[in-house]
């Protein structure tokens, strides 16, 4: 049996795997994810200090898919001294960035609470950056386990 394409029919098909090809081509991490680049950009170098924020998070998360976090990062919040960024890191995730918050003096406190999705047990980093230009650190490990079970 001989199969004949018209030219709307190949137009069709070209047009579709030139658009799979693309799409398979966009989630592929890209080398910009990994955990170590986005730090280095975000620091920009500076060597950050581990003390001034707090994460409360879980260290056993029974659900991947919705891990509750706090941050608080202890600032003044004044026009001369407050946070005006702070990055989260999830260096086991397909994607290193999970959220990025971005604080002015007028939010009042430099905290934020939120749910994230963790693809596997990791440790989750929190950085935050200051208006002049201090970084500040902390991390914990938290586990996710599959179904109640240790994964």
């Amino acid at each position: 049996m001989t199969v004949i394409f018209n030219r709307r029919q190949i137009l069709a098909t070209s047009i579709g795997a030139v658009a799979a090809a693309a799409w398979v081509g966009s989630i592929v991490p890209a080398a910009a994810n990994d955990s170590a680049d986005v730090i280095a950009k975000f620091t920009g170098g500076k060597k950050p200090v581990s003390d001034k924020v707090t994460l409360d998070m879980p260290e056993i998360a029974e659900n991947g898919n919705t891990v509750p976090m706090t941050i608080a990062v202890a600032s003044p919040m004044t026009e001369q001294s407050h946070v005006t960024d702070v990055i989260v890191v999830a260096d086991g995730n397909p994607n290193a960035t999970v959220v990025t918050f971005h604080f002015t003096p007028m939010s009042g406190v430099a905290e934020t609470n939120t749910r994230i999705r963790l693809a596997k047990s990791q440790t989750v980093s929190v950085f935050a950056k200051t208006s002049d230009g201090a970084i500040y650190t902390t991390s914990k490990a938290v586990k996710v386990t599959i179904g109640g079970c240790g994964g």
